[in-house]
């Protein structure tokens, strides 16, 4: 599934990066593994909103970040540990400073930390000129989260066991107005709670884009996070609102741009809310091209 390409003009570093979100425009929780962790089916719709990370070369081999995030250690920064991981897997004695401009909400459900994890190994593979396919990459993205995979691929998808398992899906290109409660949930605590549906029956694709777009989270989340709630509330009134992953953040999606942009002009002065275009190919593999970068 996707490509990534091998090696790219040494020139590109220092060049900005995109590190798209994604939504969840669907997620089923069927079954749970022995391990404790479930089983899912949803589908990621990749947007055009992004963080933005730029790479450059160091003689020493270490990995610096320049851009911390207040409340979390540099060593614990799915950035730094994507790019430890992959001189790690490789043996590679290059080194790195990353800086990461974080556009994207944190904790909202949007993925974007595990873009960002993402677009360092695709990056990296490349400008290190690593070699590394694909398949591999995805292997080494999972190690680091399991909606890490998605992104390395760079395609909207259908997804299946922990959301690892992917099948690329083309997506009509429509237009969301995202809503970021001031709120974090904890993912932990809603896959805990005694009342979270964990045995939805498995449905096809097919099923899904006839109209199946049930997040069976919605419940609990709706339930424990009064914020959410709200902004669920909120874009109810303009059309269909939904839940992407746990959340905290909400959607709704739009035929036209026009559309979108009426919503959103309309809730801006109220809530944290962002308009956004999805997109079938990543960003990141866009500037890619087909390998000649």
């Amino acid at each position: 599934m996707g490509f990534v390409v091998t090696r790219i003009q040494e020139n590109r570093w220092g060049e900005r990066w995109p590190a798209p979100a994604k939504l969840n425009l669907m997620l089923r929780i069927t079954g749970r593994r022995p391990d404790g962790y479930h089983l899912l089916q949803t589908v990621f719709q990749l947007i055009d909103l992004c963080d933005w990370l730029t790479f450059h070369p160091l003689d020493e081999d270490v990995v610096e970040l320049v851009t911390e995030i207040p409340g979390v250690a540099a060593q614990d920064d799915l950035t730094v540990r994507a790019a430890l991981l992959l001189k790690h897997h490789t043996g590679c004695k290059f080194g790195v400073r990353i800086q990461v401009d974080k556009l994207l909400p944190m904790g909202g459900g949007l993925g974007g930390g595990s873009s960002d994890a993402a677009t360092t190994l695709v990056v990296l593979n490349a400008l290190w000129g690593l070699n590394l396919s694909t398949e591999t990459l995805m292997c080494l993205g999972l190690r680091l989260g399991a909606d890490v995979p998605v992104f390395v691929a760079g395609h909207s998808a259908w997804g299946e066991g922990v959301g690892d398992v992917l099948t690329p899906m083309t997506l009509p290109e429509s237009w969301f107005v995202v809503i970021k409660p001031d709120c974090h949930v904890n993912t932990k605590e809603i896959f805990l709670a005694d009342r979270l549906t964990r045995d939805s029956k498995s449905i096809r694709m097919s099923d899904f884009i006839a109209g199946d777009s049930v997040n069976d989270c919605l419940t609990v989340v709706r339930e424990l996070y009064l914020p959410v709630a709200n902004a669920l509330d909120a874009l109810s009134g303009y059309a269909e609102s939904q839940l992407t992953g746990t959340g905290a953040c909400v959607f709704a999606r739009f035929e036209s741009r026009f559309s979108a942009e009426k919503v959103y002009s309309a809730l801006k002065g109220d809530w944290s809310v962002y308009l956004a275009k999805g997109v079938n190919k990543s960003p990141l593999h866009e500037m890619f091209g087909h390998g000649s970068v």
